[in-house]
């Protein structure tokens, strides 16, 4: 299976803090539906914010869609982010702006026409059932509508993988089973998808791995 991540060694910290992981070894293989989990502190979102640059390896070996995270410059981590989609527990919608034109960030940036972008953004809209908000601004939306925009946003350009931290973790019950929905076809279409999460849904259908962070170290529950 081709590897979308694969960290060998892996050590992340913050400047002159210790280290907050220490012995990172996994990958996660295209395709696959990837759970993250690990107590509060244990370093999820460090791992998180390394697959995407906002955080540098101290050392050991990090590679993510085949870019070398220890020596990327801001133009191949650019061009990386273009491919992922990312979902913060703090949505990061741009107030100034409404839902509609939040959604079709990604689209903007990677310069798509007019067209392409009104129908994604669209399409979009309606599967996270957003369409009658389109033109409202996120604080007239409740947390969980503005966290099912912001996983259409992360969704819209058809990513090669998704990057969820805590997408659920304030969201209503009926936000959560839709953001969860969205994500499971995401990955029916060979989008890869990694949640960071407390707890696993109880009943959750598809195959999946599950990484788990205790005192530093990584590894894969069977």
């Amino acid at each position: 299976m081709e590897k979308i991540v694969n960290a060998q060694n892996l050590v992340l910290g913050y400047k002159k803090q210790e280290s907050v992981i220490n012995n990172g070894n996994f990958s996660i293989g295209k395709g696959e539906f990837v759970f993250l989990t690990g107590p509060s502190g244990s370093g999820k979102t460090t791992l998180i914010k390394s697959l995407y640059g906002g955080v540098r390896p101290r050392s050991g070996a990090l590679e993510v869609a085949g870019v070398n995270m220890l020596r990327a410059g801001s133009g191949k981590l650019t061009n990386l982010r273009r491919k992922m989609g990312l979902v913060f527990q703090d949505y990061k919608l741009i107030e100034e702006w409404n839902i509609k034109k939040n959604v079709m960030l990604p689209l903007i940036i990677a310069g798509y026409g007019a067209d392409i972008c009104e129908q994604q953004t669209s399409k979009l809209l309606s599967h996270v059932k957003l369409t009658h908000k389109a033109e409202d601004y996120p604080d007239e939306l409740s947390g969980g509508e503005q966290q099912r925009a912001a996983v259409a946003r992360a969704l819209v350009h058809s990513p090669l993988i998704i990057v969820a931290d805590e997408p659920t973790g304030n969201l209503d019950e009926y936000s959560s089973e839709v953001v969860m929905e969205l994500l499971k076809t995401a990955h029916s279409c060979g989008i890869t998808v990694l949640i960071a999460t407390h707890h696993i849904p109880s009943r959750f259908e598809l195959p999946y791995k599950t990484l788990h962070i205790e005192n530093g170290t990584i590894h894969e529950i069977p």
